[in-house]
C-alpha cells in the first residue's frame, strides 16, 4: 500500500514538471521570434494547455489507451479516461495527468515552426486535431500494449518517435503549406536571417525545458521504486550536455563564433534524441547520441532552409530529425539488443520501421490539418496582420508595452506617429521611444 502513495506523489510531481515545460516552450519561442510576435507565441502555448488538454482528456486518451481495435486505434474511455485499468500501483488520475503533459508537448512542437504568420484560429483547430487524433493514433501503435508497432517490439521509452518525430514532421508539413514569412527567402533561394528578439529569454526557456525533461524521461517509469530512475536521469543530462557541446564547438569552428541559438537547439536535440533510449542505453552511448544530435541539428536546419521551409525556432531539425535519429539509435545502442553493442539485427529493423512510420504519419497528419484549416477558418494570417505583427492583430497588446501613458492604443504600429505624436525610432524596429513631441 505504501508504494501506491509513493508512486502517486512521484507521478503527480513529474506531471507538474512536464506541464511546466510549457513555460519553457513559451519563453524559448518568445525569445527566438521577433518582438511583434512574442505575445502570440505565448497565447498559443495557453491554447495547448487549455483547449488541447481538454481535447486530449475527452477523446485523445481513449484513442491512445482505450480498448484496441485491430492493433490500430483505441475504442473506449472517451470522456472517462480515469476508468483505465492499470497493471501498476498508481491511481489512474495520475497516469492521465502525466499523459496529458505529453500530448500538450506534441502540440507545442508545431507552435514554433509556424510562428509569426499563422491564423490564430487555425492554430486552435490544429491543437484540437493533434490532441484527438494525430498524436493519440500513432501513440496507440507504439505505447498501447496491443498496438501493432508495440507487438513488433518497438522501443520508445519516453517518446522520441511518438511525440517528437510525429510533432516535428507534422510541423514540417504545415510550415511548407503555410509558406514562409514575408522576406524570409530571396528569389535565388538564399535565406535572410530574422534576428531573435531576446536570446537570454530563449535561454531561460531552454533551461526550463531541460529541467522538465528529467521528469519527462524518468517519470515514464511510472514507478518511484524503480532503480532505473537514476540511470535514466543521468543519461538525460549527459545527452543534453553532449548535444549542446557538439553544436557549440561545430558553430565555433564553422562560423568563427559560438552560436547561442544553435547551442540551445543542440542541447534540446540531445534531449530529444535520448528520450527513446534513456532507459536502454549506457552513459557513454548517451554521450555519443547527444554529440551526433548536435551535428544533425545544424545540418538539418540548413537542409530545411534549402527546401525553403521557414521554421523560426528550428523545431523540425530539433524534434523531427533528432526524434527519428533517437528512435534509430535505440536499435544501435540498446544494451541488450543493439546492433553496435550486441551485433543483433532484430531491434534495429523494428526501430527503422517505426521511424519511417512516424515520419510518414507526421507528414500526412500535418498536411491533413493544414488543408482542413485552409478550407474552414483559413490557415495564414493576412499580409497586413503579418506586417503589423500578430500580437496587435490577434491580441491587441504588444509584448513590451512602452505606451503605458496612453489609454487608447492605435491598432497598427505603422500609424503610431500620426495617431499619438510619438516619434518612432527607425533604428529600433518596432520599439517606440518614450519621448512625447
Amino acid at each position: 500500500m505504501e508504494l501506491i502513495y509513493l508512486n502517486t506523489v512521484w507521478i503527480v510531481l513529474a506531471s507538474a514538471m512536464v506541464l511546466f515545460m510549457e513555460g519553457g516552450f513559451s519563453l524559448l519561442e518568445a525569445g527566438l521570434v521577433r518582438t511583434k510576435n512574442a505575445v502570440n507565441v505565448t497565447m498559443k502555448i495557453f491554447v495547448d494547455l487549455t483547449i488541447g488538454a481538454l481535447a486530449f482528456w475527452m477523446i485523445g486518451f481513449g484513442i491512445m489507451f482505450g480498448d484496441d481495435a485491430f492493433g490500430f486505434i483505441g475504442t473506449s474511455l472517451f470522456g472517462s479516461p480515469e476508468k483505465i485499468a492499470l497493471s501498476i500501483e498508481l491511481p489512474s488520475a495520475a497516469f492521465v495527468l502525466f499523459q496529458m503533459g505529453f500530448a500538450v508537448a506534441c502540440i507545442s512542437i508545431v507552435s514554433g515552426a509556424v510562428a509569426e504568420r499563422m491564423n490564430f484560429k487555425a492554430y486552435i483547430l490544429i491543437a484540437v486535431l493533434i490532441c484527438i487524433i494525430i498524436y493519440p493514433l500513432s501513440g496507440h501503435w507504439i505505447w498501447n500494449s496491443d498496438g501493432w508497432l508495440a507487438k513488433l517490439g518497438m522501443k520508445d521509452f519516453a517518446g522520441s518517435a511518438a511525440i517528437h518525430a510525429v510533432g516535428g514532421f507534422a510541423a514540417f508539413a504545415i510550415a511548407k503549406i503555410l509558406g514562409a514569412r514575408k522576406g524570409r527567402f530571396n528569389s535565388d533561394g538564399s535565406a535572410n536571417v530574422f534576428a531573435p528578439s531576446n536570446i537570454p529569454l530563449a535561454s531561460a526557456g531552454a533551461f526550463i525545458l531541460w529541467f522538465g525533461w528529467f521528469a519527462f524521461n524518468a517519470g515514464s517509469t511510472l514507478d518511484a521504486s524503480n532503480t532505473a530512475l537514476a540511470s535514466i536521469a543521468i543519461n538525460t543530462m549527459l545527452a543534453g550536455a553532449s548535444g549542446g557541446t557538439s553544436a557549440l564547438l561545430i558553430t565555433l569552428k564553422k562560423f568563427g563564433k559560438a552560436d547561442p541559438s544553435m547551442t540551445i537547439n543542440g542541447v534540446l536535440s540531445g534531449l530529444v534524441a535520448v528520450t527513446a533510449g534513456c532507459a536502454f542505453v549506457s552513459q557513454w552511448s548517451a554521450i555519443i547520441i547527444g554529440a551526433i544530435s548536435g551535428l544533425i541539428v545544424i545540418y538539418a536546419t540548413l537542409f530545411v532552409d534549402h527546401l525553403k521551409v521557414d521554421d523560426p525556432v528550428g523545431a523540425v531539425a530539433v524534434h523531427g530529425f533528432n526524434g527519428v535519429f533517437g528512435t534509430i539509435a535505440v536499435g544501435l545502442f540498446d544494451t541488450t539488443q543493439g546492433l553496435l553493442t550486441t551485433g543483433d539485427f532484430s531491434l534495429i529493423k523494428v526501430q527503422l520501421l517505426g521511424a519511417a512510420v512516424v515520419v510518414v504519419w507526421g507528414l500526412f497528419g500535418g498536411a491533413f490539418m493544414a488543408k482542413v484549416c485552409e478550407k474552414t477558418v483559413g490557415l495564414r494570417a493576412s499580409e497586413r496582420e503579418e506586417e503589423e505583427g500578430l500580437d496587435m492583430s490577434y491580441h491587441g497588446i504588444p509584448a513590451y508595452n512602452e505606451l503605458e501613458r496612453f489609454t487608447d492604443l492605435p491598432t497598427s504600429l505603422y500609424n503610431f506617429e500620426e495617431t499619438t505624436g510619438i516619434t518612432v525610432a527607425p533604428t529600433r524596429g518596432n520599439e517606440i521611444r518614450r519621448e512625447v513631441m
